[in-house]
């Protein structure tokens, strides 16, 4: 919604005072589809070249994400922290061979399925799933834990950048292709040079809006959309370090309660719950 917002103000601001100071609305709605066709087809065969398909694959997926609302709220967090409190809990009371059913099927499990919110989410029960799945072979310390989840969550950071990184490309494109259609109408424009002059102000100003197109979609359309972007990528890196900071607090010796406590630390200050917010929905569930 902000987003659609944002760019109704931006379009009614720029063409709003363009038309207040007597600006004419004729030669550029006439000359758009055009420029709009050229800038736009460059662009997309660029953007073709530049990515491979897994990757175009996720920026369509990612840009469509920036027009929902962000899922990694307080809500969220505070199911995730509970999940992980009763998974400890349930290996601290019965031993860690307790869980081994729930983390090879989660899907099935009556823990992971208590909390939907984060039980269906594929990629948070997998990464769960896979380092309680080392905790109960007891094969790896510590230390061997944390230094493989710090590898997949840089991997998982630099997967999800890629978008960002392929609209930021196209953003910084999008004048260069707006300049190159500028100049093939000055081009046009030079061949009809014996016209009156009334008609080469008109071919000239028609040029123009391709140069004004360029920068108008670079720096309003495509550059918020990779920020926008970029920051869902930060909150699901911070998820996955929160999973991170509470299991490794657990195979250090600290009680459920006070591993939970660690893994809210790491979390944004604008969505972290509160110790009596954590705490009051523990118990709750």
């Amino acid at each position: 919604m902000f987003v659609i917002i944002g760019w109704v103000v931006v379009l009614g601001c720029v063409f709003g005072v363009f038309i207040a100071h007597g600006g004419n609305m004729g030669p550029i709605l006439k000359a758009l589809p055009w420029e709009m066709a050229m800038i736009g087809g460059a662009t997309l065969g660029a953007f073709l070249v530049n990515n491979q398909m897994k990757v175009v694959k996720a920026t369509i997926a990612g840009a469509i994400s920036c027009f929902k609302g962000s899922k990694y709220t307080k809500a969220r967090y505070m199911e995730l922290l509970a999940l992980m409190y009763d998974i400890l809990q349930k290996a601290r009371k019965e031993g860690l061979m307790s869980i081994e059913k729930d983390v090879e099927d989660p899907h099935s499990s009556p823990l992971f399925q208590k909390y939907p919110a984060v039980g269906n989410d594929h990629h948070v029960t997998e990464f769960i799933t896979d380092y309680l799945r080392m905790m109960v072979s007891g094969n790896l310390n510590a230390h061997e834990i944390e230094s493989l989840m710090d590898s997949e969550i840089e991997t998982h950071h630099h997967e999800a950048h890629a978008p960002v990184a392929a609209i930021q490309r196209i953003a910084g494109g999008l004048p260069a292709f707006g300049i190159v259609a500028a100049v093939l109408g000055v081009v046009k424009t030079m061949g009809s040079v014996g016209q009156p002059p009334a008609v080469l102000g008109a071919m000239i100003g028609s040029a123009l809006v391709g140069t004004f197109l360029g920068i108008l979609l670079a720096y309003a359309f495509a550059e918020p959309v990779a920020g926008l972007l970029e920051q869902k990528v930060e909150e699901g890196s911070k998820e996955l370090q929160c999973i991170k900071t509470t299991l490794l607090a657990s195979m250090q010796g600290y009680a459920p309660q006070v591993a939970i406590e660690f893994g809210r630390k790491v979390l944004y200050s604008g969505d972290r719950p509160s110790f009596t917010e954590l705490e009051a929905h523990v118990k709750k569930k």
